[in-house]
């Protein structure tokens, strides 16, 4: 069952999620800049370590109640959401954590083998009652469409991804920096396609087209995928890619030497994934209600500077 965006008012309490995940359902542009926007409601006394960070601490607007009732039916919700992503999307997946909110709960999924995309689902809840509706399931529109077009992408373009997940091994280990522990990914990504390093966004036309045709036949191989972009001449601007990074070591303001480095590799490159890069470089802490690392001290090349690579 989707939603459009009448339901979506009635959920307030649940789609501030929007905020926490960075999450861009509307096609806009979405990059550390809109991050930046919150800097005002970063806590001191929330931020920890992202070597440390695996999604604890996450939290949604009055979600207290509904967090008790979420976790006394985890098993329910489960089966729930299964079914929903089954039936909907076409994709087996895997429930990794349940958040409260106002009227509701939202559950972080994952999908299993390939198409690989991060996720979430609404289950909502009759506070009042404290009556689970898990025939009423549904996800934003388009959210889940959106993951899973951006990880046909990568699945089909699957040389260009390789080269780009090599450079964040080696980048790694020569400079003091580091991603996103994959638990926290699990626990409150809901990105869609993402690794410890980046996550993609499609924002162009022709990947609603390519997520029809996966639920129209959700065996499609990668060939084909990759086919059906090329003969359509998908374009750098159909397709956002965030590096997402953080200084390894705590009270650590994020180096510029890295962060140059970076920034001419990428302007350099060839044969990694056509698209629009933007590269952001944090400190080493990150706020675990929000699960948002930028700051005022962010280093950043983004809109309207993003990286093009063709």
């Amino acid at each position: 069952m989707h939603k459009n965006n009448k339901v979506l008012a009635l959920g307030l309490g649940i789609t501030i999620i929007l905020g926490g995940c960075n999450m861009d359902t509307d096609n806009t542009k979405e990059t550390g800049t809109k991050d930046k926007q919150q800097e005002n409601i970063l806590n001191k006394e929330h931020l920890t370590s992202i070597q440390e960070y695996k999604g604890e601490g996450y939290a949604l607007r009055n979600g207290e109640e509904t967090d008790k009732i979420a976790e006394e039916s985890r098993a329910d919700i489960e089966i729930a959401v299964k079914k929903f992503f089954k039936e909907e999307y076409k994709t087996e997946v895997i429930v990794h954590n349940l958040v409260g909110a106002v009227d509701g709960v939202t559950v972080f999924v994952e999908s299993v083998g390939e198409p690989h995309f991060y996720s979430f689902a609404i289950v909502p809840i009759e506070t009042k009652s404290k009556k689970l509706k898990t025939d009423e399931v549904w996800s934003q529109d388009g959210q889940v469409e959106t993951a899973i077009s951006g990880a046909l992408y990568a699945m089909s373009f699957e040389q260009e991804f390789n080269k780009l997940d090599e450079y964040f091994k080696t980048i790694t280990g020569k400079h003091a920096i580091t991603g996103t522990p994959i638990e926290a990914i699990e626990n409150v990504g809901a990105k869609g396609f993402t690794t410890p390093y980046y996550y993609i966004n499609p924002v162009g036309d022709i990947f609603d087209e390519l997520s029809k045709l996966y639920l129209k036949n959700p065996k499609i191989n990668k060939q084909d995928i990759k086919d059906f972009l090329l003969e359509n001449d998908f374009q750098p601007d159909d397709i956002l890619l965030t590096i997402y990074l953080y200084m390894k070591d705590s009270d650590t303001a994020p180096s510029q030497e890295i962060f140059d480095s970076i920034v001419s590799d990428f302007e350099t490159f060839k044969d990694i994934p056509r698209g629009k890069y933007s590269i952001l470089l944090n400190d080493n802490y990150i706020d675990t209600t929000r699960a948002i690392g930028v700051k005022q001290n962010t280093l950043e090349r983004s809109v309207p500077n993003e990286i093009i690579k063709n």
